[in-house]
C-alpha cells in the first residue's frame, strides 16, 4: 500500500475521532471554522492540522514548542485532506502544518521513487510552491507495517528487533489480512514474495488497517496483517510490528511543512529540535494516550514537550 494510499484511510479511520478531539485540543486559540479567516499577522504563526486525530496531536506538539520559544501562535485544526491543506499553505492562510514526506512526495509526484528519507526529502524540495519549504524529518513514522499478534510472536519468539525476513519459514503457516488492494501491490503481497520471499498460508482480505483488520489480528483469524505502525492497537493488543530493513513500505516521517516568510528562524529552530526527539515508539504511546486513554492532545503535547526539555 502506498504511504499517500495510508494518509488518506486514516483519514477515514480517525475523522469520527477527529472531531472529537478538534474541540478539546488547541481550543484556547483555534477559530470556530478552520478554514475561516485571512492571512496570520506577521507575528502570529498559524498551526494547522489535517482531519485525523494524529496530526492535530502533532499540530498541539509544534504550537506549543513555538510557544515556548515566546511566538504567538493561533491553530487551525481538523481541516480536511492534503489537497485542502496544501493549498492554504501556499497562500498563507496556515504557516505550519506536520505531514509525512514520503506521502507527501507521493502528491506532488505519484511517480517519484522513494530509496531514503534523505532522497525523498530532497526530492520534495525541488517538488514543493517556491514559498513553501520541509524541515527535518523526525525518525517517527506512521506507515503501513506486516504486524504479527502476540500469540504468534511468543510461538515463534519473534520481537520489535524481528525483521520481515524472519517470517521466511513462518510464513506458510500464517494467514496474513489487510485491505484487497494489499493482495495486488508491490508495497502488499506481491512485494512482500519479491523482496523477502514471503509466500503465506493464504490471505484474508478485510479493511485498510480499520477496526477489521484489528479484530481479526486480535482474534487470531489472521496471524499477520497490514497495521499503521503508530496505531494505539499496538500498545493495546500487543501486537509486535516487523521491522522493514528493505524499505518495501517506503517512508513517512513526521515532517513540519512550512510557509517560509511566516516562520522565523528561532520558531524553525524549536520545530527541528521536535523532530529530533519524536521516534515512533514516543509517538505511539502518544497517540495511545489520545485515542486510548481519552486524553486532551493539547495536554498530551504540553507534558510530552515538558519531558522532552522543550518546553
Amino acid at each position: 500500500m502506498t504511504s499517500t494510499a495510508s494518509r488518506s484511510r486514516s483519514i477515514v479511520a480517525l475523522a469520527a475521532t477527529a472531531a472529537l478531539l478538534a474541540g478539546c485540543g488547541s481550543s484556547d486559540d483555534e477559530n470556530d471554522n478552520p478554514l475561516a479567516g485571512d492571512k496570520a499577522s506577521g507575528d502570529t504563526v498559524v498551526v494547522g492540522s489535517n482531519n485525523f486525530a494524529e496530526s492535530i496531536l502533532l499540530a498541539d506538539i509544534y504550537g506549543e514548542a513555538l510557544k515556548a520559544k515566546g511566538i504567538k501562535v493561533t491553530y487551525k485544526p481538523n481541516i480536511g485532506s492534503r489537497e485542502t491543506t496544501y493549498g492554504l499553505l501556499k497562500n498563507g492562510s496556515i504557516t505550519v502544518l506536520p505531514e509525512y514526506n514520503g506521502s507527501l512526495l507521493a502528491y506532488l509526484d505519484p511517480k517519484a521513487v522513494q530509496k531514503s528519507a534523505d532522497e525523498v526529502n530532497a526530492a520534495v524540495k525541488t517538488k514543493l510552491d517556491k514559498k513553501l519549504t520541509l524541515l527535518e524529518s523526525s525518525p517517527a513514522e506512521d506507515k503501513d507495517s506486516v504486524s504479527i499478534n502476540a500469540a504468534t510472536a511468543k510461538k515463534y519468539n519473534l520481537t520489535g528487533e524481528s525483521t520481515l525476513a524472519d517470517l521466511k519459514d513462518i510464513a506458510p503457516e500464517l494467514v496474513i489480512g489487510g485491505s484487497p488492494e494489499f493482495q495486488t501491490r508491490q508495497q502488499g503481497l506481491v512485494g512482500l514474495k519479491d523482496v523477502y520471499g514471503l509466500e503465506f498460508k493464504s490471505f484474508k482480505a478485510l479493511d485498510a488497517g480499520g477496526p477489521l483488520t484489528q479484530a481479526a489480528l486480535t482474534k487470531n483469524t489472521v496471524q499477520a496483517a497490514d497495521i499503521f505502525t503508530t496505531d494505539p492497537t499496538i500498545t493495546k493488543e500487543k501486537f509486535v510490528v516487523l521491522q522493514d530493513p528493505e524499505n518495501l513500505f517506503g517512508f513517512a516521517n513526521v515532517t513540519p511543512l512550512v510557509y517560509k516568510s511566516g516562520l522565523p528562524q528561532e520558531g524553525v529552530d524549536a520545530l527541528n529540535a521536535v523532530s529530533a526527539k519524536l521516534d515512533t515508539k514516543t509517538l505511539l504511546d502518544l497517540d495511545s494516550q489520545v485515542q486510548l486513554e481519552n486524553k486532551d492532545p493539547l495536554d498530551v503535547a504540553k507534558a510530552w514537550l515538558k519531558s522532552a526539555g522543550l518546553s
